[in-house]
């Protein structure tokens, strides 16, 4: 069965920590798939280093190819140095749906621009190496209207293509609404003419993003 996988995703979170010149710098990357997601990660975050000097932090919370679903800072780092470096990290990754807090801890000793630029940027390629991830796969809802007759062909063949249903409506005739990947679509199409002699219909309703887990 085909799928149009559009990128990597995390699995989990993982949490990782370099020592630079005294200073600790601890990693924590996890999944964003939104902005709310992303800061419920960073305040997680804050609460369990809590007495360390910045809680810097990137994200991209969805595709990896759209520029609207960035986000960074510095807190409090010098502009430029924590931030950007974390989010450029992510970015070379590939990776969609990720967020990152690097935590530090002050060790006394002044890093420098560059310094601070290679810590951030190195406690987050550390965690990225330890992070699981899996593919993410585009989905589209389709309807799929049909005479009562044929539902219990047509579920099965939905299920042997491992075609989720999300919805059932029942009036003169049955509609299911499925999420199916757009890899997908022609196979079904051809499918669905076999087990029903042509007398369906299948029209799109509306995207949606589904990742893969267990299909």
């Amino acid at each position: 069965m085909s799928k149009s996988v559009s990128y990597l995703i995390p699995v989990g979170a993982v949490c990782v920590e370099q020592e630079v010149k005294r200073s600790r710098f601890i990693a924590r990357l996890g999944r964003a798939a939104d902005r709310p997601a992303a800061m419920d990660f960073l305040h997680t975050a804050r609460r369990a280093d809590s007495l360390a000097q910045h809680h810097c932090w990137a994200f991209i919370a969805g595709n990896p190819a759209k520029s609207d679903v960035l986000g960074m800072s510095d807190d409090g780092e010098p502009a430029g140095t924590a931030g950007r470096p974390i989010l450029s990290a992510l970015q070379y990754s590939g990776l969609g749906e990720i967020v990152a807090v690097v935590s530090r801890y002050f060790g006394g000793i002044k890093l420098g621009t560059g310094g601070l630029v290679r810590a951030y940027s190195g406690a987050v390629q550390q965690a990225l190496g330890e992070l699981i991830k899996e593919p993410f796969v585009e989905r589209i809802d389709n309807l799929i209207s049909l005479p009562f007759a044929l539902e219990d062909p047509v579920r099965r063949l939905l299920s042997e293509l491992q075609v989720d249903i999300t919805q059932a409506d029942y009036s003169h005739e049955v509609t299911l609404t499925v999420a199916i990947a757009s890899g997908q679509l022609v196979e079904l199409e051809e499918r669905l003419s076999n087990c029903c002699q042509g007398r369906f219909r299948m029209r799109r309703a509306k995207q949606t993003t589904i990742d893969n887990s267990g299909s």
